[in-house]
């Protein structure tokens, strides 16, 4: 399961697929009367134990409970607890249940998976607690990876990564949801990409990822940070005993802020153009008004010479301090709507590491 792949047909990552296939396979199978008292309840990724009202409505309803999932080596209830504890209150001494065959890691992960899709959902303190479980299990695995398998955002899975610092596993990679592994530490990558970009700015960022031994979206992280004045390398990468960088403008690094090259900008407007065939947008008021900034930062791009001359020179200082917030606005709603996009998206340069 570490080493996932990306289902090029489904879109699937190999985690889920892996997982839904698990699904699959226990819903085919053959459904047992087997012994209670032969069960085993350990491991639940419920804290508080079950909810006692429920248990006791599932009791009540007189009708047949569904088939709990067991582990079958270990006989241990991956799914069906209430119902479990809803027989015993029923006073049966045995209950319908399918078999599964895997992990002691595999039985974990889909119980957790299993109390987030249906039934009376984990609560935020047990999915906590089972992505701190899950950090044990799998250090390397990326946030957005262990994200899927608990039902909470990537950003609340980093900070309880943050919270477990120095009781998990030290590893130095770290697996994507897109099944690659990538080093934690970048520093060196980054520097290399900020030389890159120096020398050619024009560069894609394809090409420059590749030379520097670092992905597209680190690239372009790179190429922002340079074009806000900001050290290439974030200064989270020091705290494991690297020299601290300086948070220095740019030109103090004997590096300018790259211009986009005439084949970027041709891209830019033909994906501006898509855009604006989709009603989605037209015929919306965000869509409209997202439309025209778009619009209006081409015309800057193609004539910024002139737009700079036609700028008074009593007003310079305030349209640069404008532009520069404004730059920063637009840069904090670009990361908030890259938390909001699927991962998996072939528009993407692929997933950075959590």
């Amino acid at each position: 399961m570490d080493h996932t792949v990306r289902d090029l047909h489904t879109g699937e990552n190999a985690l889920t697929r892996r997982l839904r296939l698990q699904q699959e396979e226990i819903d085919r199978s053959t459904v047992v009367r087997v012994p209670i008292e032969s069960l085993s309840t350990s491991g639940s990724p419920r804290l508080g134990g079950e909810d006692e009202a429920h248990v006791r409505t599932l009791a009540d309803s007189g009708g047949a409970l569904p088939p709990i999932v067991v582990h079958l080596p270990s006989r241990k209830v991956i799914d069906g607890m209430h119902r479990l504890r809803a027989a015993i209150l029923r006073g049966e001494r045995e209950i319908d249940a399918r078999f599964f065959h895997g992990t002691e890691s595999d039985v974990f992960l889909l119980a957790v998976v299993a109390n987030t899709k249906h039934g009376l959902p984990l609560s935020q303190q047990d999915r906590a607690a089972a992505a701190k479980r899950i950090f044990e299990m799998h250090p390397e695995w990326s946030d957005r990876m262990v994200a899927v398998v608990v039902g909470v955002s990537a950003k609340k899975v980093a900070t309880l990564r943050r919270e477990m610092a120095g009781h998990i596993p030290e590893t130095t990679v770290r697996i994507g949801r897109d099944g690659k592994s990538r080093p934690l530490d970048s520093t060196a990558g980054r520097e290399r990409a900020a030389q890159l970009i120096m020398n050619d700015p024009g560069a894609s960022l394809r090409d420059i990822a590749r030379a520097a031994g670092i992905s597209p979206a680190t690239a372009a992280d790179v190429r922002d940070r340079i074009a806000r004045g900001e050290n290439p390398v974030p200064a989270r990468f020091s705290a494991k005993g690297r020299p601290q960088h300086p948070r220095e403008p740019a030109e103090n690094l004997n590096i300018a802020p790259p211009a986009l090259s005439a084949e970027a900008l041709s891209e830019l407007a033909a994906n501006v153009e898509r855009l604006r065939k989709d009603p989605s947008l037209r015929f919306s008021e965000v869509g409209r008004a997202l439309l025209r900034m778009y619009e209006s930062c081409q015309v800057i791009a193609h004539h910024k010479d002139a737009v700079k001359n036609g700028i008074p020179p009593h007003r310079l200082a305030m349209m640069t301090e404008l532009s520069h917030a404004y730059a920063r606005i637009l840069r904090s709603l670009s990361e908030e709507l890259r938390e909001l996009r699927p991962s998996d998206t072939a528009d993407g340069d692929g997933e950075r590491a959590g």
